[in-house]
């Protein structure tokens, strides 16, 4: 039996995908977990999704869709977390490219479920961001959403949208997303973390990181992203909520917009127009800057000094938790350098270390 899950933005999604599958499949066959190769800066220096050329190594399921095993590699200069998660997983991973826009991955998935034939097909976010609007001003990426979203509405199969973690990702607020949820089909525990434990010890994702503390039981506030978005930690936290397929896509400006699109620029524009921005741009923007930023040792001295005084800012803040990732960018150091100082921190505060969150209270 074989069930395929969506990674509707791709990265975290799809090792949340992972906790989804052991929670509510258990010792089932494995998944087909369907993902973009879609990192942030600290893991791939190049702007946007990559590709399937931008690998060696990939393996062909369909006529156009590649899974990707442990063996394969990103082409320098880009990078991917996807080879390692293929490896630490008993999933395969299957490319989510969306270079020809939402007609081509409607075309992915469709040549998907022919070939699998899936016993079922859920597309999974965490945070809850494939509902927006396009309007809302904490609105940061909504473009991978919105084309697994149009995408979705269109194939010809049964597919259930989940919402996990409802506001984890700092775009929409709790009380917004409150009333669109649906039936509540699981509250992740600690045992379901189990399932990716060792992945979020190095996996950079902010939502999941903090999907899978809230289901330990962290509670609090946790300071996120390079601005700082303070993101609630609570009982909502590590629960998992169905969502109407059409009630999502009829609330979705740009997932509508898009759906006969057949590239990606030609998605990017629709992006531009109706939400003010592309998450693209600012990405390029963001490796224009980091390009011309010059290395930042770690010295232990200085970072240790550096991070009280970072810890007594964010306590003033009512900040309770943090992540590695902006830990690293509020010390200005390269995103490069995130394991090294993961490990420095751990070794000298082990007391703080909140797995996979950095607890500022403690």
């Amino acid at each position: 039996m074989t069930r395929l899950i969506v990674a509707a933005g791709g990265g975290g999604d799809a090792v949340a995908a992972a906790m989804l599958h052991a929670a509510l499949y258990g010792d089932e066959d494995q998944a087909v977990i369907l993902t973009y190769a879609w990192d942030r800066l600290l893991v791939d220096p190049l702007p946007g999704p990559r590709g399937a050329d931008s690998f060696t190594g990939l393996k062909p399921l369909t006529q156009s869709v590649w899974s990707i095993p442990a063996e394969a590699q990103p082409i320098a200069p880009a990078g991917s977390t996807l080879p390692r998660l293929a490896a630490e997983l008993p999933h395969t991973l299957a490319l989510l490219d969306p270079h020809h826009g939402a007609e081509g991955i409607t075309r992915q998935l469709e040549e998907l479920v022919s070939h699998l034939a899936p016993a079922s097909i859920d597309l999974l976010d965490v945070g809850g961001d494939i509902l927006a609007r396009g309007d809302e001003p904490t609105l940061k990426s909504p473009l991978a959403d919105a084309l697994t979203l149009a995408a979705c509405c269109q194939a010809n199969a049964p597919i259930r949208l989940l919402v996990a973690g409802p506001g984890l990702d700092g775009e929409i607020s709790p009380d917004d997303l409150r009333p669109l949820l649906g039936t509540l089909v699981r509250t992740f525990t600690a045992k379901d973390v189990e399932a990716i434990g060792s992945i979020l010890e190095w996996h950079p994702s902010e939502a999941t990181a903090m999907l899978a503390a809230t289901a330990r039981g962290a509670r609090g506030i946790c300071e996120v992203r390079d601005a700082g978005l303070p993101v609630p930690l609570t009982d909502e936290g590590p629960t998992v909520h169905e969502v109407d397929l059409d009630d999502a896509v009829s609330r979705n400006k740009l997932a509508r917009a898009i759906m006969t699109t057949a590239a990606l620029d030609e998605a990017e524009a629709y992006s531009r127009e109706i939400c003010g921005f592309s998450e693209i741009d600012y990405e390029r923007n963001k490796a224009a800057w980091l390009k011309a930023q010059p290395p930042v040792p770690l010295t232990p001295e200085d970072v240790l000094s550096q991070l009280h005084r970072f810890q007594a800012d964010a306590r003033t803040r009512g900040i309770t938790h943090t992540t590695f990732r902006h830990i690293t960018e509020a010390l200005n150091l390269n995103g490069s350098q995130r394991d090294e100082l993961r490990r420095l921190l751990i070794h000298s505060r082990p007391h703080q270390y909140d797995a996979p969150l950095w607890n500022i209270s403690a």
